[in-house]
């Protein structure tokens, strides 16, 4: 793996009880760390409405293009803290209604980020976790990562996105099979296997490969990979012929920006493309 910058907590033990959100600029990529290790980073409404803000400068900074989800401690997050939420779910309310309308839902249920982010994850990754990984594009699982979908043990299902990613994801069989057989945890190769993660890793290095693939992402052309990412996900969302009679608009847009030229232009010099994001 290439050499890289892990970002670093400054925060004491039992400080910011409710924990927070830590940003990290690297380049052109944003690292968002869930801090709260004390609590196996269990998510508080607080560090909800951080990370809808983390999300939000990464989507409108145009300096940002790419957003790598971590955590520090051992584990990734047991979820939400049901005790801060539970009232709130009574009147319909869920993490994603931490959010608000105009920033980006963490859980992608509502406004949805259009640069690609990616997860790096270890340790405990259940309930929450697992659905605000699903709500990004990447997912770099350490080996030691413990995955479960535990919402049905508490008279509760999994709201944040999780009944419809498994099986977007999984298909309808690997997805029942760990939403309904939620007495059991499964690991990274599980994972792996059913399609939740895109790359096992040894742990202690899930974060360094995250970086080093946000680094590769953000020298390519920003403009290029946010409506690639857009489209497919108006597939996802609209359907096939909703995505194909977009295609001829967004590829005749992008030819005519100045990375397109750059794009040509170091080709026939045969170099890397210097892109600008416009």
């Amino acid at each position: 793996m290439a050499q890289v910058d892990l970002p670093v907590s400054d925060r004491d033990a039992g400080a910011e009880p409710d924990g927070r959100i830590t940003l990290t600029r690297q380049g052109h990529v944003l690292l968002m760390g869930i801090d709260r290790p004390e609590k196996y980073n269990g998510l508080t409404p607080k560090m909800f409405s951080e990370l809808a803000d983390a999300y939000t400068q990464l989507d409108t900074d145009p300096e940002l293009r790419v957003g790598v989800l971590h955590s520090f401690g051992k584990h990734f997050t047991a979820g939400l803290e049901l005790t801060k939420f539970a009232e709130g779910m009574k009147d319909g309310a869920s993490g994603a209604n931490e959010a608000g309308a105009r920033r980006v839902d963490p859980f992608a249920l509502k406004k949805k980020c259009s640069k690609p982010v990616i997860t790096a994850v270890q340790g405990i990754c259940y309930t929450a976790g697992i659905e605000m990984m699903l709500a990004t594009d990447i997912v770099i699982a350490s080996k030691d990562t413990r995955f479960a979908q535990l919402e049905p043990r508490r008279g509760l299902m999994a709201a944040g996105g999780g009944t419809i990613r498994f099986i977007e994801r999984c298909g309808w069989g690997n997805g029942m099979y760990h939403l309904l057989l939620c007495d059991e945890e499964f690991g990274a190769d599980e994972a792996l296997r059913i399609g939740i993660v895109q790359e096992v890793v040894e742990p202690g290095t899930q974060v360094t490969r995250a970086i080093e693939l946000a680094n590769r992402i953000s020298k390519l052309a920003p403009l290029a990979i946010q409506e690639t990412k857009r489209s497919s996900m108006t597939f996802i969302e609209e359907g096939e012929a909703a995505a194909f009679a977009q295609l001829d608009a967004v590829q005749a847009k992008l030819a005519n920006t100045e990375d397109a030229a750059e794009g040509v232009q170091s080709f026939i010099e045969r170099r890397s493309g210097n892109f600008q994001g416009r």
